[in-house]
């Protein structure tokens, strides 16, 4: 796993994910859930979708809508095991450690927090 800090300014380099930002709905979204149950949607979904070894349609299980957590994973290459081995060093065919879980939701939670900390585009 690589250090927060320097993952977040190499993503900060990147076009394609700088383009990835919460709409109206995902903000109102967190503003009603709340970070503690947003934290929760995303460790399911690290679980559920990532976690294995080989994730079923790896590469295309995270839509990139439709829920707050999905945007952020793609905003921070959290989206699928090819991403986190390029982006993160967490090597893809071996599950996910209980660890490298937590590592994942927590910078989830960091773009979350950043993009609701940054005033809404239009």
């Amino acid at each position: 796993m690589q250090n927060i800090d320097a993952v977040f300014s190499r993503l900060q380099r990147s076009t394609f994910r700088q383009r990835f930002h919460l709409g109206a709905k995902e903000r109102q979204y967190c503003l009603d859930k709340g970070a503690e149950t947003i934290d929760r949607h995303a460790a399911d979904f690290v679980a559920q979708r990532l976690a294995a070894a080989a994730p079923g349609n790896d590469g295309k299980q995270t839509p990139m809508r439709g829920h707050p957590v999905f945007i952020a994973q793609h905003a921070t290459a959290t989206c699928c095991r090819g991403c986190l081995a390029k982006w993160h060093a967490i090597p893809a065919g071996q599950p996910l450690s209980e660890r490298q879980q937590a590592y994942i939701v927590s910078v989830i939670h960091r773009w979350l927090v950043m993009e609701m900390n940054t005033p809404a585009r239009p």
